[in-house]
């Protein structure tokens, strides 16, 4: 599929599904602090390998973690040009906003 033919819709959809789930997203999360391999992320994250990896593939797929055989092993890193910041921008929109729902203000 060109990127011309791409439909927004859908690939908003699998955009924002791989973030929405909270497996994932406590991966990206631990991914942020720096490289980790499978067994580094499982110990982090209290998840097992086998889903870990399913959800490193997913992630994988997306173009939102990128990962580097290093000798017998595998090191996972988020995409430091594109879901990094994009990460950081929604730190901010959350403190200012999304913190305050939780708090029980307006």
């Amino acid at each position: 599929m060109s990127k011309q033919s791409c439909k927004k819709d859908g690939a908003y959809k699998i955009f924002f599904s791989s973030l929405a789930n909270e497996n994932r997203l406590k991966i990206i999360n631990t991914l942020r602090h720096g490289n980790k391999s499978v067994s580094e992320i499982c110990q982090t994250t209290g998840f097992e390998q086998t889903m870990v990896s399913h959800n490193l593939k997913r992630l994988e797929r997306c173009g939102m973690v990128f990962s580097e055989q290093n000798g017998k092993f595998r090191y996972y890193s988020v995409n430091r040009q594109t879901i990094k910041p994009l990460l950081e921008m929604i730190d901010k929109h959350m403190k200012k906003y999304c913190c305050k729902i939780l708090k029980g203000k307006r």
